[in-house]
């Protein structure tokens, strides 16, 4: 596991309604600030890579479908310098996963449907505190399969 990268188990009720699912509370351990929160769609085998963020904290949880998520570290003074995580995030193994600035993550549909993910940002959206890169650069060496 990536140092500093948290999960959290997550409730879901389900009954002949639908399903409620509860992502985030202010009083949860992990929840540090509320920036914003928003809701990401992708496709099958569609490819949502690479970025970091230098401030915020991003709390994932994914409400529909399957998309598998990968993290890389290269915190240089991380215990964990150079590894990749895997995650696979679904409604049907509810969890949150918390990851601390300066990990790179992305994202691949694996569903055949379109899949949600949801972010609790701690920060307000800045695309002056991301960094991005494309799936496929040449500064990572993890093949994505598709």
């Amino acid at each position: 596991m990536i140092e500093g990268v948290k999960i959290t188990n997550l409730k879901k009720i389900d009954d002949d309604r639908g399903s409620v699912l509860t992502m985030l509370r202010s009083d949860s351990k992990v929840f540090k600030s509320f920036g914003e929160i928003y809701f990401s769609t992708i496709f099958n085998k569609s490819i949502k890579a690479w970025h970091l963020h230098k401030k915020a904290i991003l709390n994932y949880a994914c409400i529909k479908g399957e998309v598998k998520l990968v993290l890389f570290d290269d915190r240089k003074k991380s215990k964990s310098f150079g590894k990749y995580s895997e995650y696979i995030l679904t409604p049907n193994k509810f969890f949150l996963i918390t990851i601390p600035p300066f990990i790179w993550n992305g994202f691949i549909g694996i569903d055949r449907e379109e899949s949600i993910v949801a972010n609790c940002i701690s920060l307000a959206h800045d695309e002056n505190e991301m960094v991005r890169k494309s799936y496929n650069d040449k500064y990572f060496s993890y093949n994505w399969n598709v």
